[in-house]
């Protein structure tokens, strides 16, 4: 077993009854590492996750992990946690006890289980609240009570669905920074399950882009950001300005449009909002909506080409709805796409 397979899938594929959720997923992860599964809703992140835990049947394919087969291993013998987004604790047990549940079902008892679970607590920072019960925490202090729970098990892989969505914006940030000083300190490998590329892009080593339950890309948070090799992930990550080149030109409603430079070889390209040169070019657009974004203004154009998302520096002059603007697509700063569609 090599570092790059201590989690390996192998022609995975999970279907519902007789509609196929994942067809025929390989992906191979290494010990240690931060993934994150990344899609909208129904493109098999979270199925492939059950799978990994084994609380969802595998129809071919196969699941290894630290070199053994576990495909048809229970989901309690799998030495997986899993971190739901409910967070799932007992209401009626303290922190103490939810965090000791796991470990007393494993038969730890006196000493041993309370070193344990004070290490637990003491790893997430919730130390003194062992006596309180899930009602008097907040929801990001929930969430640390949950991941103590999986990790005092000493898992081999921890999966998390979700982790964050349940939290308002400031928790968010906080249980991001969380999740990487816990995973960093005991180097157990980590798969969180999530819809949010902000999420994706600031906690995860890589990140595997899902769709239609087939790994669309997978990268460093710098790649998926920066680099997308599809429409889909483009349009995914925030590159809001996307379009197929047919014979070197823009494919476009109204028809080809010469680009301002000559085109790559690519099969299209794409252009955040903020790549877009607004007040000069070789292209002209109607200003139809405007938005102040803080350190930013933002523009919705209407042109030949189609709808044009533009951002420039809030320092700049404000146009007016209606006015009539330049603006290029400097084919130097755009992403390329080798697949569209």
């Amino acid at each position: 077993m090599s570092d790059a397979s201590y989690l390996s899938l192998s022609k995975l594929t999970l279907a519902y009854g007789d509609t196929p959720a994942v067809p025929d997923l390989d992906l191979d992860i290494r010990k240690g590492e931060l993934i994150a599964l990344l899609g909208p809703s129904g493109c098999g992140k979270t199925t492939t996750m059950r799978a990994i835990a084994g609380l969802m049947p595998v129809k071919s394919g196969r699941v290894s992990l630290d070199g053994a087969d576990i495909t048809r291993v229970p989901a309690n013998k799998r030495a997986v946690g899993l971190v739901f987004q409910s967070y799932a604790l007992f209401p009626h047990l303290t922190v103490y006890e939810n965090v000791a549940f796991g470990l007393k079902l494993k038969g730890m008892r006196g000493n041993e289980l309370d070193a344990k679970v004070q290490s637990g607590l003491k790893s997430v920072g919730l130390s003194t609240f062992a006596n309180r019960r899930p009602a008097e925490l907040s929801g990001g202090q929930q969430q640390r009570v949950a991941l103590a729970r999986s990790m005092v098990m000493e898992p081999k892989v921890l999966l998390l669905d979700e982790p964050l969505s349940n939290l308002d914006a400031r928790l968010r940030l906080e249980m991001r920074t969380e999740l990487q000083r816990v995973q960093k300190e005991t180097g157990v490998t980590m798969i969180f399950v999530t819809h949010d590329q902000a999420e994706a892009l600031a906690l995860a080593d890589r990140i595997v882009v899902m769709k239609a339950g087939k790994i669309e890309q997978i990268g460093s948070p710098e790649d998926i950001y920066s680099r997308p090799t599809s429409s889909f992930v483009a349009d995914f990550v925030g590159f809001e300005n996307i379009f197929q080149l047919d014979q070197g030109k823009l494919k476009t409603s109204a028809g080809l449009v010469d680009l301002s430079s000559q085109a790559p070889s690519a099969a299209g390209l794409a252009w955040r909002p903020r790549m877009v040169t607004l007040g000069s070019g070789p292209y002209r657009g109607t200003v139809r909506g405007t938005s102040f974004a803080g350190d930013s203004r933002e523009y919705l154009l209407d042109t030949k080409l189609g709808p044009i998302k533009a951002e420039v520096d809030a320092s700049q002059p404000a146009h007016a709805l209606g006015a009539e603007l330049a603006f290029d697509l400097p084919v130097e700063r755009a992403a390329l796409l080798s697949r569209f569609g």
